[in-house]
């Protein structure tokens, strides 16, 4: 069904590497994300080429000769320079990555505005959205599917964060509600159905608020017979100290919400330090294309999750 799925997606920041992925990564939302993968650079560099390409881009550079891979990065590498100095600093490569993460959200806007604005009004009701999501098993009253009850819930979990994304109260998102519902992340007054949505999701029992059993199990689910890998025990211990603020034992919805919504952090400011540091070969704080190339040719080999799409062409302007 083109979409339904898309909401409870846009919240599994690092699902596709759950297994590989430090746990405490999965469920933190990064605002705009940077990238499907894992920060671990100790395992190869997919996330800090994701985060400097663009998700859509950096696949694209993964199919590209050598010699195609540099001239491309040459012509993005003079657009970061936008004081034509020869070199990237701090606050150009900062300001690149910040682009990065705006362009996706505004692509993936336009992409699904085409997919719901059915009466070109300029405008997605809640009666648009929910026929072109869920159309022919509403009328159905989704009895032809074999999971009813998760259905249901979908529907009444899109419902909940449309209302919150529509401030007015309209019925009626503009292009600015709209994005705030596709991405509450970015948006202060979407906290709580962010929340909402994590505890829904892990708070299996009901009572309001997540153990630890929930967490982990969030995370990992043992096979028969097989040890616990050390994140595991690592995030057992972030539970307890960190985590669980009061420790009562139990993540509340305050708890949760300062472990999923970080929203002090600019994460975009901190890869951009990352790169640095570890592209920055002579040590001088500020990059050459030399030194940039020497590091993309080191991931280049990666594979990159198709994760919206980034394209970086001739008329993107920073």
């Amino acid at each position: 069904m083109r979409m339904m799925l898309r909401s409870l997606a846009s919240l599994c920041v690092l699902a596709a590497a759950a297994l590989a992925v430090p746990a405490q990564e999965k469920r933190i939302l990064h605002q705009a994300d940077l990238s499907g993968r894992a920060h671990d650079d100790a395992h190869g560099f997919q996330y800090d080429h994701d985060a400097f390409l663009g998700k859509e881009e950096a696949k694209t550079f993964d199919q590209l000769t050598p010699e195609e891979s540099k001239d491309k990065l040459a012509k993005i590498v003079d657009r970061i320079d936008t004081d034509k100095d020869g070199y990237i600093s701090h606050a150009e490569l900062h300001g690149w990555i910040k682009h990065r993460q705006s362009r996706y959200i505004a692509e993936n806007v336009n992409k699904h505005w085409k997919e719901y604005d059915n009466n070109q009004d300029g405008k997605i009701s809640w009666e648009e959205y929910k026929n072109a999501t869920y159309g022919y098993y509403l009328d159905e009253e989704f009895d032809d599917i074999d999971d009813k009850a998760t259905y249901k819930s979908m529907l009444t979990r899109d419902e909940r964060r449309f209302k919150t994304a529509d401030r007015d109260g309209d019925g009626i998102a503009t292009r600015e509600e709209f994005t705030a519902f596709l991405h509450p992340e970015v948006y202060d007054y979407m906290r709580d159905v962010v929340v909402q949505e994590t505890m829904d999701d892990i708070d299996k029992n009901g009572d309001g608020k997540v153990d630890i059993a929930e967490y982990i199990g969030d995370m990992y689910t043992s096979e028969d017979g097989d040890g616990e890998p050390d994140w595991v025990h690592t995030e057992k211990k972030h539970f307890s100290e960190f985590r669980d603020a009061n420790k009562d034992g139990y993540l509340d919805a305050g708890e949760v919400g300062h472990w999923v919504l970080p929203g002090e952090v600019d994460h975009a400011d901190n890869e951009a330090k990352h790169l640095i540091h570890e592209t920055d070969t002579d040590k001088d704080g500020r990059l050459t294309f030399s030194e940039m190339f020497n590091k993309m040719a080191d991931i280049m080999t990666s594979t990159i999750t198709d994760y919206g799409r980034m394209k970086v062409d001739e008329h993107d302007e920073l």
